[in-house]
């Protein structure tokens, strides 16, 4: 798993996200930091105490999630 941090420009605080291999998310904070050092720090401590295990499968980098639509 990893722990992803982001900020918008309505609101630029930093917060932390965690989400598995595949993509799916897990949890986000709604607590707000300063710098995304400091986001990404209380993410990862989070994600330690969750003590969880990803068996999720990656996506494949090599297979578009595009699906057309029939006409």
């Amino acid at each position: 798993m990893q722990v992803v941090a982001w900020s918008t420009p309505e609101n630029p605080a930093w917060r932390w996200r965690i989400v598995s291999y595949s993509g799916d998310h897990i949890e986000e904070s709604h607590e707000q930091f300063e710098t995304i050092a400091a986001a990404l720090a209380k993410g990862a401590k989070r994600l330690r105490d969750m003590n969880l295990t990803d068996r999720s499968v990656p996506a494949s980098p090599l297979r578009s999630g595009y699906r057309p639509r029939g006409r």
